[in-house]
């Protein structure tokens, strides 16, 4: 299926969405400004309109929408944005207005903030927001972006509970359905922040065709057609594939004890490296054995050749 909508995932930063963590940041505005200049303008620079695009910042995940919601706004506007609104759905009868459903189909680009990501499936999923969101992800020129919570919920699977520490605990990662724009991978943010390596390998050990996708913060993907994955903002994106395993204690172990894996596969993207999700093939952008590497005559002359 060709799918014209393009899907921006973000590491996050903003507060939790983790039910064992629960120290919730409440210092939004600190924690935003990680969305100035890098990930939050290409999200500008890769919608319709641009600075014209209509963007509906939707604060539904988080428990503090009224803090969160409008510094999206001034990020956005201090950017250039002209057409910027906050639509805030805490129920379900919310996502079943039909005008609340009319403002989304005007929107060119949603910006899905963190929280709590099962509150957001439990609030929007199964609804005529949720459908149409889907509906316009595949046939129209349209983004759903989304950080922490809002970027963990964009996939098949989601993971929606368990501890950094005992991630590697049998059963200690608990894995729900999200909204369903991507298949076959699983998402998980504040990736290397939080030391969440754990909580990916379980996830991905149940499942080894779904690809883990660790987000770090200040840290997000470009995914067009489903397909092609960019790494954008400054930090790092961890990809777990669980194809080449060859044993593990996983059925055999109960719930609460160490899990084992042999050969499990990573790899560590960075700014502008790609990765396709149909070959399963990477890219790395600067790449130290690139083919047709660029040597100046100062560098002849210096002797980096040698």
């Amino acid at each position: 299926m060709n799918i014209r909508g393009k899907l921006i995932i973000i590491g996050g930063a903003v507060d939790k969405g983790s039910f064992t963590e629960t120290d919730l940041d409440k210092s939004a505005v600190k924690n935003l400004n990680f969305f100035e200049t890098g990930i939050l303008k290409r999200i500008l620079d890769e919608s319709k309109h641009k600075l014209l695009s209509r963007i509906e910042v939707i604060t539904t995940a988080s428990k503090i929408p009224k803090e969160i919601g409008p510094e999206y706004v001034k990020a956005l506007n201090y950017l250039g944005a002209q057409n910027v609104d906050i639509l805030n759905i805490e129920r379900r009868e919310q996502a079943m207005d039909p005008e609340v459903v009319a403002r989304l189909k005007a929107a060119d680009v949603v910006m899905f903030t963190g929280g709590d990501q099962l509150r957001l499936t439990s609030i929007l999923g199964g609804t005529p927001f949720h459908d149409l969101i889907l509906e316009k992800y595949i046939n129209e020129d349209f983004i759903y972006a989304g950080t922490s919570a809002g970027a963990a919920a964009a996939s098949n699977n989601m993971i929606y509970q368990g501890s950094s520490s005992e991630a590697l605990l049998k059963g200690e990662v608990k894995i729900t359905s999200g909204l369903g724009l991507i298949d076959g991978v699983i998402i998980d943010t504040h990736f290397v922040q939080r030391g969440r390596i754990g909580r990916l390998f379980q996830a991905v050990v149940g499942n080894p065709k779904v690809l883990g996708i660790g987000l770090g913060e200040d840290t997000g993907l470009l995914i067009t057609n489903n397909t092609q994955m960019e790494a954008i903002g400054s930090g790092l994106v961890i990809l777990v594939d669980g194809r080449e395993i060859k044993d593990t204690n996983l059925t055999q172990v109960e719930l609460g004890y160490p899990i084992s894996i042999n050969h499990l596969v990573t790899h560590v993207m960075s700014k502008y490296d790609t990765f396709n999700l149909s070959t399963h093939k990477m890219h790395i952008n600067s790449s130290q054995y690139a083919e047709n590497l660029s040597f100046t005559q100062s560098d002849l002359n210096e002797g980096k050749l040698i």
